[in-house]
């Protein structure tokens, strides 16, 4: 936690790898103490990109929307235009019920990487959760669903498009094997409990 005073490691350098050990460890708390100190005054470009992401994923997971939105922003700004970051904004977006706005940035994630299996996933969960274009919801999912094949967030994904594509067999052998692999997550639950009612 500290260096020796002939160390030639400055103190934002210790700060960084401080501030990753605590986010491994969840204390979160203790992890926004240090990236912060990179953020605002580290002089490696790509050690403050990594941080300001990875204290808009901290902000996601303490409930803190808005912080996590300006970081991911900011890292929009200065060009960091990365799938990941589009997909975050898009999740946090979703979260809001701002639907359009969802898809928006979905979409330019898909555009910086049409593989990249988060935004897929994101946007044929959407999609189907709003009841646009099941069809190609169902395609989003499955493509991300290829590329991951033991996600259980895609494999619900691909459970919840063919519930409410009102094939139920097929709904509940995607749903039981994310089921499987997440016992105690009650989105997955929830599309089980819907799926046994149809």
């Amino acid at each position: 936690m500290s260096l020796p005073e002939d160390s030639v490691t400055d103190n934002i350098e210790l700060a960084y790898y401080i501030g990753l050990c605590y986010s491994k460890l969840e204390h979160f708390d203790d992890a926004l103490l240090y990236l912060e100190q990179v953020v605002t005054v580290g002089t490696d470009s790509d050690r403050v990109l990594q941080c300001r992401y990875l204290l808009a994923l901290i902000y996601v997971k303490s409930g803190r929307k808005k912080l996590a939105t300006f970081e991911l922003n900011k890292l929009i700004e200065t060009g960091y235009k990365t799938a990941s970051v589009y997909a975050s904004l898009a999740y946090l977006a979703w979260q809001d019920d701002q639907v359009d706005l969802c898809l928006d940035y979905y979409k330019k994630a898909l555009e910086v990487d049409e593989e990249n299996p988060t935004a897929l996933n994101g946007m044929g969960y959407v999609l189907a959760s709003e009841n646009r274009d099941l069809t190609k919801a169902l395609s989003y999912c499955k493509k991300a669903l290829s590329i991951e094949p033991n996600s259980p967030a895609c494999l619900d994904s691909v459970g919840w498009v063919y519930l409410k594509l009102g094939l139920v067999n097929d709904a509940m052998k995607y749903l039981t094997q994310a089921h499987e692999i997440l016992p105690d997550n009650e989105e997955i639950n929830e599309h089980i409990r819907m799926a046994q009612e149809v």
